[in-house]
């Protein structure tokens, strides 16, 4: 059976997604053997080689063939953006109100990459894909709030921790934005676009080239802090992060192109947004953490609105939302939103 593009889009979300969740266990057990210095600084040159490696297999060449200069600027915004940008500032709200608050705050991204495919790639979405976003975010606010820190940042901190995560909130969907437009989707005709793999080796070079500054400035500052670096745990440290780069900016952000390609943003985003769902069975295992009702019973939330989201353009056209065959050349414009025939976007032999 053939797949469709918007069935295509939905299994790439959620299997990024959930290698985010390894990637979130990889990098966490190699931050404690080498310092999350580090694994910043070998995360992305690992995913490069990866990336390089793969795509010179399934293209011939190391070099990505993008058209156009405009389509290359397209691409080094989101990498920068969407890798540098919204990375360091995540990262830091992390620090300053710990990571649950911040995930929580997280669950607005979905809100603006829907306002950044409404207004700028022209995106539609329907009213079971609005429902299904909103259901989705809802179980994932459940369970992030659930499973919340009890100690509380300072006021001055929760200030700082929380423009920290609008930052984040905003450039992971505008990274993603230019992303689709660096691809040429609703532009180019599909055979004519950049595929995913390119996309992201692009992304992933600009987005290298951005972050040496800063794990410069923090290499020297810890290093000023700490001279006992023969107590890292080199060898275990470093195969975690391999792994972490191989199942994060390697799979995981492929993916997560894959599933803007063949989606509108602002679902694409709500389903890469499902991670602190998915990481609940290994927190039990790995982290000791005892698993409430309420949050289980949030996951499945979060669970059943990514099924109406999958289902969203059948659900709208049962209910007479929209019309069971479109204008071709209106769904072409919008990118392949919401309400848009799926057969019509066609298949990517790119996953």
């Amino acid at each position: 059976m053939e797949l469709t593009g918007n069935t295509v889009g939905v299994i790439a979300g959620l299997s990024a997604s959930a290698f985010w969740v390894l990637t979130t266990i990889f990098f966490t057990a190699g931050g404690k053997r080498i310092g999350i210095t580090w694994v910043n600084s070998l995360r992305m040159a690992i995913a490069i080689v990866l990336l390089g490696t793969t795509h010179a297999v399934m293209f011939g060449g190391l070099l990505p063939d993008i058209p156009t200069v405009q389509m290359w600027v397209y691409l080094a915004l989101s990498g920068v953006i969407g890798l540098t940008i919204c990375d360091q500032a995540l990262f830091s709200a992390f620090l300053a109100i710990g990571p649950r608050k911040a995930l929580l705050y997280m669950t607005t991204s979905p809100i603006f990459a829907a306002l950044f495919g409404f207004f700028v790639l022209k995106e539609r979405l329907g009213p079971a894909s609005v429902l299904g976003i909103v259901i989705t975010l809802g179980g994932i606010a459940w369970v992030v709030l659930e499973r919340q820190d009890s100690k509380q940042p300072k006021q001055e901190r929760a200030v700082i921790g929380a423009v920290f995560v609008l930052i984040a909130a905003i450039c992971q969907p505008l990274g993603g934005m230019f992303s689709k437009m660096g691809m040429g989707v609703g532009t180019l005709p599909e055979a004519e676009q950049v595929s995913p793999m390119a996309a992201t080796l692009v992304r992933m070079i600009f987005g290298l080239c951005g972050m040496a500054p800063v794990v410069l400035i923090s290499w020297r500052m810890v290093r000023k802090r700490d001279q006992e670096s023969a107590k890292r745990q080199w060898t275990p440290g470093v195969l975690f992060t391999f792994g972490g780069a191989v199942f994060g900016p390697f799979l995981g952000v492929w993916l997560s192109l894959v599933a803007i390609r063949h989606s509108p943003l602002g679902i694409a985003q709500t389903l890469l947004s499902l991670s602190p769902v998915m990481i609940l069975p290994f927190v039990g295992v790995l982290y000791k953490e005892k698993l409430t009702k309420a949050a289980v019973l949030g996951a499945f939330v979060a669970v059943g609105g990514a099924g109406v989201i999958s289902f969203a353009d059948e659900i709208d056209t049962r209910l007479g939302f929209i019309e069971s065959s479109l204008d071709e050349d209106a769904g072409d414009a919008a990118g392949h939103p919401a309400g848009q025939s799926p057969a019509e976007h066609g298949t990517q032999s790119d996953p």
